[in-house]
């Protein structure tokens, strides 16, 4: 078994141990844990169990939704820290890891160009979040813009997978998983061209 089998047979053994808080009663706070931690160093995304609540209760659909997403802009402050004051000790070793040094110096270059573009589609971009969270902290991306983008950014994100689930069902879930990365296209398009219009109106 090569190196590259045995990472890709514990990524899913994690992704399969994520899933299994979906039948526990203790769903909630497991979404909430693991969306913190995703934003600054884990590996599998909420989304993966946010879904699965959702399917099997999708009347509180909403209700993980703002779960994932507090988990989430929490986690993205404590990743935040980590590149603000713990850089080179705990956040170069974690982008490393996920072999993602050449996104964090695009991340960086993003943050200089816009800042609020780049954060407000941070959370549909196939870039890992925990490394605009981390990179937000090492390029001294004021905090408070940070913490204000990244709670609409990420509610956007989960609040349109639950709210679709909601709205349609179980049945709705192959679909998300099949077309997420086109929805979030559309989305960061029209967002990119909002900021168009704001700008010729102003």
């Amino acid at each position: 078994m090569t190196g590259e089998e045995k990472r890709h047979g514990w990524v899913r053994r994690l992704y399969d141990w994520v899933l299994s808080w979906a039948e526990s009663p203790y769903g909630g706070a497991a979404l909430f844990v693991l969306a913190f931690v995703e934003a600054s160093f884990f590996i599998v995304p909420p989304d993966v169990l946010l879904i699965a609540l959702c399917v099997g209760k999708s009347r509180r659909s909403l209700h993980f939704a703002a779960i994932c997403t507090a988990g989430s802009v929490l986690g993205g402050s404590f990743g935040y820290l980590i590149g603000h004051q713990l850089y080179e000790l705990i956040g170069r070793p974690i982008i490393d890891f996920y072999d993602a040094g050449e996104a964090f110096q695009r991340v960086g270059e993003l943050y200089r160009d816009n800042l609020v573009l780049a954060l407000g589609t941070a959370g549909f971009t196939p870039i890992p979040y925990k490394v605009f969270t981390i990179a937000a902290g090492a390029f001294a991306v004021p905090f408070l813009p940070f913490l204000v983008i990244s709670a609409v950014s990420r509610s956007a994100r989960f609040f349109l997978v639950a709210g679709l689930i909601r709205l349609f069902g179980p049945q709705i879930r192959d679909f998300i998983d099949r077309y997420f990365n086109l929805l979030s296209v559309v989305f960061v398009v029209l967002l990119v061209a909002g900021f168009v219009v704001l700008k010729y109106v102003h």
